[in-house]
């Protein structure tokens, strides 16, 4: 389990916060693009492996949404912050 920082509350064990997935910069207005434009911009992510950032919510608490930095590998958190 992860013990993660929230940036409002300090750290908390990770069942109190829910994953919002990777940053993605939003496509264009919806005229713009195509349906598999959109369909990869939900759905498609790297998933890499090593230091990544991702969006989590602290649902289970002040429920404020933050950026996590943290190693997908060895799960350490390098930091926590505001969005």
């Amino acid at each position: 389990m992860l013990l993660i920082p929230c940036p409002w509350c300090g750290p908390r064990d990770e069942p109190e916060f829910t994953y919002g997935g990777e940053p993605a910069v939003r496509p264009g207005p919806a005229a713009d693009i195509s349906d598999a434009q959109w369909g990869g911009y939900l759905y498609m992510r790297g998933n890499d492996k090593g230091p990544h950032r991702e969006i989590w919510c602290h649902s289970f608490g002040c429920g404020q949404w933050f950026v996590l930095e943290r190693d997908t590998v060895t799960h350490a958190i390098f930091s926590a912050r505001k969005p």
